[in-house]
């Protein structure tokens, strides 16, 4: 993907996009222990008992999740200081069409969605799906979008895309990490580690294009109760010497933690946070700020919404 610094408005509308989970499934060029990706440290597990992670969905099953984002971006160019605010909060559902032992096929979908946006002293848009209200021409995309399928994404046990058919939405990630959790090809112990890595492209102040190479490095925590806590840390490999470069990437590390069903083969939580600063981006008085904080919860079978039947019943 193409990274620029869009304008305020136009970075808030992608964050909201991406927290909303429209984001593509990470295809890894390598997973696993290879020397140069991964790290192994010292076992917390003294007995050396190694762990299988692998997604198990079931035909006609369905997975929701709540997701919140909460982000703050301040900006100050030539003395001009601007703070921009953004708050949204989510359900998207997985809903498994096929599942055999080795691929697994499901339609990925917003079935709700609440969204707060405020920029400078511009007043503060909000709207909230399951209201039936117009939506601000701001959000217009994100609710057509809402009760339909974004795609059709057919998985492996890794959580590598094997097939994907995009019907609406946005594969921007920024930094939100994939849809579905990358997980190593062979068991692993505890405090072992395993990388994905990828490329991201950013614009340099010359107008050329450069690609950036980072990786996602995961590392198996903890297990308990059947519930495996994994770390993610992204590591940017090639070495950024301009500030513009940096501060159209760090929006897209994703750091934090996460906790996956061992049992049953799937996400139960997701929590990243960002804590950023860039100086000289453009320019030497300029400064950007980014502070933000995504989470992921698997909501209980019993809560399934039923948004996209209410919006319907309203128009």
């Amino acid at each position: 993907m193409l990274l620029r610094i869009p304008s305020t408005s136009r970075r808030l509308a992608l964050i909201g996009l991406a927290c909303l989970g429209t984001q593509s499934v990470l295809v890894p060029q390598s997973i696993g222990n290879a020397k140069e990706q991964s790290v192994l440290e010292q076992a917390e597990d003294a007995s050396g008992e190694t762990y299988s992670l692998k997604h198990s969905l079931q035909p006609g099953q369905t997975l929701r999740y709540e997701v919140t984002h909460v982000a703050k971006t301040k900006t100050r160019i030539n003395g001009s200081e601007e703070i921009a605010n953004v708050h949204t909060k989510s359900n998207r559902a997985w809903t498994v069409a096929e599942a055999n032992d080795s691929e697994m096929t499901f339609d990925h979908s917003i079935e709700s969605v609440a969204m707060t946006q405020q920029n400078g002293d511009a007043d503060e848009v909000q709207w909230d799906s399951t209201t039936g209200e117009e939506p601000p021409k701001i959000f217009s995309v994100v609710a057509s979008q809402i009760g339909t399928p974004l795609a059709t994404v057919t998985i492996n046990k890794q959580g590598q895309e094997v097939r994907r058919e995009d019907h609406a939405g946005s594969k921007s990630s920024l930094g939100m990490g994939t849809l579905a959790l990358a997980l190593p090809d062979k068991p692993v112990k505890i405090g072992e580690s395993w990388a994905v890595p990828t490329e991201i492209k950013a614009r340099t102040e010359d107008g050329f294009v450069k690609q950036i190479k980072i990786r996602q490095l995961y590392t198996l925590k903890k297990v308990k109760a059947g519930v495996a806590t994994l770390s993610v840390k992204s590591e940017t490999l090639t070495p950024i010497e301009e500030e513009s470069l940096r501060a159209q990437v760090i929006q897209q590390l994703s750091n934090g933690t996460l906790r996956f069903d061992v049992d049953n083969g799937y996400l139960l939580s997701k929590e990243l946070i960002w804590d950023e600063s860039v100086v000289g981006f453009q320019g030497p008085g300029s400064m950007m700020e980014y502070r933000a904080k995504m989470t992921e919860e698997l909501l209980p079978e019993d809560s399934s919404t039923t948004v996209a039947s209410k919006k319907k019943s309203q128009r």
